[in-house]
């Protein structure tokens, strides 16, 4: 069987077959199909069923890329697995929805169906909790959205907090001042911050108190009206602190919890604030807790493969001791 899909222009083209045609190098590798573009015509042959699932990839690939976005492997991959599931209709949404523009004028937009109802649940929930492994975008996602709110003066403040685990929350032997001591724990949130806001507008607001970097130990006591409140890597926090930092929250403000619940590095026998929190805060109206899977991936497509392979151990007995070991060894170290 064979089918025609008719493109606008040439960059429209190169962008969807991406660098030495890798992008349609994967399609057709997946459904078994050929791929050959003529002057604007891409055509496409194979099994009836194959070439029906390989054109409605690329159809879906040509609107992403209307609306600007550069196709990448990662892209190609995600819609792949997407349509196989059944999700196609969803997928007509992504791309369109601009959280925030760069310091270098890049825009910042969701990029899978988990990243856009992560998005959609921080702007219509005042806590959120976002959960998933790495390279998901929790942090970025959520950096971005406090950018937003701020630039759009809904809040006052930003307040960013991260539990510093490998020092026990006990920071007074390094050097410098407060800031200086929770810096090496709070360098992902600097990252985003860089990228976003530019070097010189970050440090303006870390100066007069717009952006707020506290260690989570540090944060009790206090209240937070007209904030935005993220903690990040939130595994790493005691049930204790957890219900400490809820509560922390004030009029006019959000709260966004971040963390991975497959690297928490509390000691044995202490409970992750996250997991408890997931489940206690389950189904209470205004708060949203969000599970990223790696489907949402946006880091090197390695990553996803090393996520499954650790899920896929972690699954079986002998890879379960394995895991084990090495988080003892960590530790060690």
């Amino acid at each position: 069987m064979e089918q025609i899909v008719e493109l606008e222009n040439l960059d429209l083209i190169r962008n969807l077959f991406g660098n030495f045609d890798e992008n349609m190098k994967r399609i057709e590798t997946v459904f078994g199909v050929s791929v050959v573009n003529r002057g604007g015509e891409v055509k496409l042959s194979g099994e009836e069923a194959a070439v029906a699932g390989a054109k409605q990839v690329l159809l879906s690939l040509a609107e992403l890329a209307m609306k600007g976005e550069i196709i990448t492997p990662q892209n190609v991959d995600y819609f792949i697995s997407a349509i196989q599931e059944g999700d196609i209709a969803a997928l007509s949404g992504l791309g369109s929805d601009c959280i925030c523009i760069t310091s270098k004028g890049k825009p910042i937009k969701p990029k899978t169906l988990g990243q856009k109802n992560y998005v959609e649940a921080i702007r219509g929930n005042t806590v959120t909790l976002g959960v998933g492994p790495a390279g998901t975008g929790k942090t970025y996602l959520a950096v971005a959205m406090a950018v937003t709110v701020l630039r759009a003066k809904q809040i006052s403040r930003i307040v960013l907090t991260r539990p510093a685990v490998e020092a026990g929350e006990k920071l007074g032997f390094l050097p410098g001042d407060l800031q200086d001591k929770v810096d090496p724990y709070l360098r992902p949130l600097h990252d985003a911050l860089f990228d976003l806001l530019g070097v010189e507008t970050y440090r303006g607001y870390l100066e007069k108190g717009v952006i707020e970097i506290a260690p989570l130990a540090y944060m009790r006591g206090r209240t937070l009206d007209d904030s935005f409140i993220l903690l990040d890597e939130a595994q790493n926090t005691t049930c204790e602190q957890m219900k400490m930092f809820l509560t922390r929250l004030g009029f006019r403000s959000k709260i966004v919890i971040t963390g991975d619940i497959t690297q928490i590095d509390l000691p044995a026998g202490k409970q992750s604030g996250l997991k408890q929190a997931m489940g206690i805060l389950n189904g209470i109206e205004d708060i949203a807790v969000c599970r990223l899977t790696d489907r949402d991936v946006v880091r090197h497509s390695l990553v996803q493969k090393i996520i499954r392979a650790y899920d896929a151990a972690a699954e079986t007995p002998t890879g379960g001791r394995k895991r084990k070991e090495y988080r003892l060894h960590r530790r060690k170290d």
